[in-house]
């Protein structure tokens, strides 16, 4: 005899199944207090930990499922330091997240950022609720809060999307372009504006969405897709393209200089880079070492040890 309780029950949790893996972040949080006055309840800080983890993995981000195996694992590192405004934090964040590899356990880094551009006000088991379509609220510090972990929460998903298809991230970068553009407004908010600086949030989502730059996007795709998931199976030709990609970055550092999509692309890819090309044969490796040394000069002596 059919059981009606029983088929209810089973729908029922394969809904629930589904729902549990349908978010697509898998975020790591760590909140560091270090610098923040010794008065103030360090029982705060592990509520606002635990409720970043909850609004990045709990909340639904795209229209698409994303099962078990294919949630993105990343870390956001917040470092906070007191401010002369009750509940008001002044914050480092480090956001980091790598893609896997095909065929291999390897990871590849996808982002390795730090924003040094992030005061918010918090105040314990306050509600962490973001709308995109009004991203900032009443409290301009308050929406702050929630508006950063959207924005990076939208980039990596977009970035891992586009390394994974040819311009696979468009829709995710247009939200955290509208997240710019409705971004919260007050006297100690930077980050969101052309003229806080030349390295921020307003560049970074300003350099990925421009046309002019869509080359960005071709390289980012070649680099992780006809590279890196090549490299187990063909080492020989997953390093003549690596090549094509710095020939491609560098052409087009030529012809926009100092642009931030350059330098975020490279951050936390040097030791990879070394990998790959300490084995390559000596004029690729010259070639290689002539264009990183240029680009990437934070690692210059680094790449000059491993690959002269």
């Amino acid at each position: 005899m059919f059981n009606m309780y029983k088929f209810r029950f089973l729908i029922i949790l394969l809904f629930i199944t589904n729902v549990s893996n349908a978010q697509e972040l898998l975020a790591r949080v760590t909140v560091g207090t270090t610098r923040v006055a010794s008065n103030v309840n360090k029982n705060t800080f592990q509520t606002l930990q635990t409720s970043i983890i909850n609004f990045l993995n709990n909340r639904k981000w795209t229209s698409e499922n994303y099962g078990p195996n294919e949630k993105i694992e990343c870390s956001f590192i917040l470092n906070l330091e007191s401010t002369d405004e009750l509940n008001v934090y002044s914050a480092s964040l480090i956001v980091q997240t790598a893609r896997p590899v095909f065929n291999s356990s390897y990871l590849s880094p996808l982002i390795n950022y730090k924003d040094d551009n992030f005061t918010f006000k918090y105040l314990e088991f306050q509600q962490l609720d973001f709308n995109e379509n009004r991203v900032s609220g009443n409290d301009a510090q308050v929406s702050n809060l929630t508006a950063v972990l959207a924005y990076y929460a939208y980039m990596i998903i977009g970035f891992d999307a586009l390394s994974f298809a040819p311009h696979g991230g468009d829709v995710y970068f247009q939200k955290a372009q509208n997240i710019v553009n409705n971004a919260p407004d007050g006297r100690s908010i930077t980050g969101w504006k052309s003229f806080d600086g030349v390295r921020n949030r307003y560049w970074l989502a300003e350099n990925i969405t421009n046309t002019r730059y869509s080359v960005m996007q071709d390289i980012y795709y070649s680099y992780y897709r006809l590279c890196m998931d090549k490299l187990y199976d063909d080492e020989k030709k997953g390093r003549a393209e690596m090549l094509n990609v710095l020939n491609q970055l560098d052409a087009f550092n030529k012809e926009n200089p100092n642009t931030m999509i350059n330098q975020f692309f490279l951050q936390g890819k040097s030791t990879e880079l070394i990998k790959i090309f300490s084995k390559a044969a000596p004029p690729d490796k010259a070639r290689a070492l002539d264009i990183l040394v240029r680009l990437d000069i934070t690692n210059a002596s680094k790449y000059n040890a491993e690959l002269k």
